[in-house]
């Protein structure tokens, strides 16, 4: 697995500006936490999407292409750090 912190840089209200991932060895997301301006963190293992949070559709690709587009800052963090995100954010289903 590998794990990685995504800061998206934006003015957008409704979107969120940090993402967590948890990422397969295939490339695709098996977890996902969402921080939005407000405070409020949503996480998702697929099992409880919603319109606000799903994992991707495809493989999230290279980390440093990520990080080369300018509206992201992106890194790779350890499993402990995304499981401190993961315990702090709730449900996807218990929300809203």
């Amino acid at each position: 697995m590998k794990y990685w912190k995504v800061i998206w840089h934006h003015e957008f209200k409704d979107e969120p500006i940090v993402l967590f991932s948890e990422i397969g060895e295939d490339g695709y997301e098996t977890r996902k936490v969402q921080e939005y301006r407000d405070g409020r963190r949503l996480r998702t293992d697929g099992t409880d999407e919603t319109r606000e949070i799903g994992l991707s559709e495809i493989p999230v690709g290279d980390i440093e292409d990520v990080a080369a587009q300018p509206e992201f800052s992106a890194s790779v963090i350890s499993l402990a750090d995304f499981e401190v995100a993961w315990n702090q954010s709730a449900s996807a289903k218990n929300q809203g």
